[in-house]
Formats: C-alpha cells, sequence, structure tokens
C-alpha cells in the first residue's frame, strides 16, 4: 500500500512533447492541423469522462455537505488568495507569463485520479473523495474561467486577453462532450469502464497534442530566450511552499470543524491538488497566442511536486495502526 516516490512516467513524456516542441515546433500549415486534433481529441477526453462517471458513487458522498464546501473553499478560494497575496514576493523571479500561470494554477479544480487514489491508500473517506473530487472537476469548467478573471483583475496582470467568448469555447469543448458522455452513459458507460486502459491513452494522449501545440507557438515566440533558469528554479521553490501552505490551512481547517481522521484526509488530498487534464486545455483556450506554453509550466511543476509530496503522505497514514 506504500507507494514508491518516482518520477511520474506521464512527466517524462511531457518533457519529450516539450524537447520535441523545442527542436521541432508545429509551424506552418502544421499549426492549424494540430489544432484541430488537438480540439477533437480533447472533446473525446471529456466525451469518456462523462460516460465513466457513476452517478451512484456522487450520490453516496453528496450527502457530506460541510466537508464540500471545505473542500471547495480550500480549491476556489484559499489557493487565489495566496496567489494573489503573494504576488509582491514572486514578481522580482518570475516573468509576467509565469507569474500569471501561478495565478492560473491556483483557479484550477482539483483532480480526479489521483486525489481518490490517494485518499484510498490513506484510507480517509473514500466515497467523499470521488464526490468531490469529480464535483470539483465539473464545476471547475464553470469557476476556472470566471475566477482567472477575477484573480487577474486583482493582481494588475492585463497583459492576458479573456472574454466571456472564451468561456464559451469552455462550454462547448469540455462541458458539451461532457454532458453527452452522461447521456450516453447508460449505453456505453461499462464498456468504457472495463477499458480504462484505452481512457488512460485518450488522456495522456490528449494532454500531449496540447502542450506540443503550446510550446510549438511558444518556442517559435521566443519562449526559452525569455525565460531565465533562475525563474525555472524559483518555480520548483514557489511549488514546494505554495502545497506545503495548502496542506497546512487544510489540516488546520479539518481540526477546527472537528472532522473525523477520515475525513481530514479527504480534504487535505482533495483540497490541495490541481488538474492537469482540466488545467491544460482549460489553459489554451483562455490564453491566446505563444503565451500559453510560459503560462501552464508552473501547472506541469506543481502537478510532478504534489504528486511526490502526497505520495509521501499517503505512506504515512497507510503504515499508521
Amino acid at each position: 500500500m506504500t507507494p514508491r516516490i518516482s518520477i511520474d512516467p506521464f512527466l517524462i513524456k511531457l518533457f519529450f512533447a516539450i524537447l520535441l516542441a523545442s527542436f521541432l515546433p508545429a509551424h506552418g500549415i502544421g499549426t492549424p492541423i494540430f489544432g484541430w486534433i488537438t480540439n477533437l481529441a480533447i472533446a473525446l477526453l471529456f466525451f469518456l469522462h462523462g460516460a465513466r462517471l457513476s452517478r451512484d458513487a456522487i450520490v453516496a458522498g453528496a450527502s457530506h455537505w460541510r466537508l464540500h464546501s471545505t473542500i471547495f473553499a480550500v480549491t476556489f478560494v484559499v489557493f487565489p488568495v495566496l496567489g494573489i497575496l503573494s504576488g509582491p514576493l514572486l514578481k522580482p523571479f518570475l516573468t509576467p507569463d509565469l507569474y500569471t500561470g501561478i495565478l492560473f494554477l491556483c483557479c484550477l479544480p482539483a483532480t480526479v485520479q489521483s486525489a481518490i487514489a490517494f485518499t484510498s491508500i490513506a484510507r480517509g473517506n473514500v466515497s467523499a473523495a470521488v464526490c468531490s473530487a469529480s464535483a470539483s472537476s465539473l464545476l471547475g469548467v464553470f469557476i476556472t474561467p470566471l475566477l482567472v478573471g477575477l484573480v487577474l483583475a486583482g493582481s494588475s496582470v492585463n497583459n492576458v486577453p479573456l472574454s466571456f467568448d472564451a468561456i464559451g469555447k469552455i462550454m462547448l469543448q469540455l462541458l458539451l462532450p461532457f454532458i453527452l458522455g452522461q447521456m450516453a452513459r447508460r449505453w456505453i458507460g461499462a464498456w468504457v469502464v472495463k477499458r480504462s486502459r484505452m481512457l488512460k491513452i485518450v488522456d495522456q494522449g490528449s494532454i500531449l497534442l496540447v502542450v506540443y501545440t503550446a510550446f510549438s507557438e511558444a518556442v517559435i515566440g521566443g519562449l526559452w530566450s525569455q525565460t531565465p533558469l533562475s525563474a525555472l528554479v524559483a518555480l520548483v521553490f514557489i511549488s514546494l511552499v505554495l502545497l506545503g501552505l495548502v496542506l497546512g490551512i487544510s489540516l488546520l481547517l479539518g481540526r477546527l470543524l472537528k472532522f473525523d481522521l477520515a475525513d481530514r484526509i479527504t480534504l487535505m488530498f482533495c483540497g490541495s491538488k490541481k488538474s492537469l487534464t482540466s488545467g491544460i486545455p482549460i489553459a489554451n483556450i483562455l490564453f491566446a497566442g505563444g503565451s500559453v506554453g510560459t503560462i501552464v509550466l508552473p501547472l506541469m511543476i506543481f502537478h510532478q511536486i504534489q504528486l511526490i509530496i502526497c505520495a509521501m503522505i499517503a505512506g504515512a497514514y497507510a503504515r499508521r495502526e
């Protein structure tokens, strides 16, 4: 039950996608072709997630409204507040696009698979974790674009266009396929659940396509020449501190609200994690131009760090009596 501490293989694939985009970026007629393929892959991904999501599991955990409210508060309130308040400290070490990436990271919904997996390993409230993580992922399609607009305005970051047109695109590309998948669940749900490997391939493949396309445009726009190594090192340190603060706040809230240990574990793992699967497609729609590749860098770094740290914590809880 104790997980090994190792690099996520998917992060290695992401690294090679960035490497490929750095040396062989898509350009010319290849740019719109990769764009269309990427959009179709993302729509398929959310359709399959909609078909897979169990309504029974959501109903089983939905009654614990105090826990879910607290998790959503950490995900969509505590994170953004920390991002805005830390602005004066972070801006001297980061480029404007990287700081925008930190703010965008703070506005994202929680992960689904890893939050539930770590809660299960640590023997937390799994049914509540399924409900909370799934609801966070779905609500994030609505909340994240609006929250990004508010946070960027509150932090005086004005170099990123955001409009209701972008929100409409998110609804069309992410939410509509998800709803269609839920509607088709009665016919294909069992088939999709049995083919989790296929969903994983679509999941990872779509993200790799988005990363390659986004970084290709960023590289052509001068990404690496404009991003100093010191800023990348600062991102690692910032991610560690941000995750540590949120984990500590989650534990404190769990004790203040007198949750039992299983619920405190669920709050910690569901409230502190940010979704790479939802984040990269949303960034691809919200942020136009070559800035997308830079803006998703903090999310990719934070994603790996949260897996490593949360694996250590889950292992410690798993070894308890």
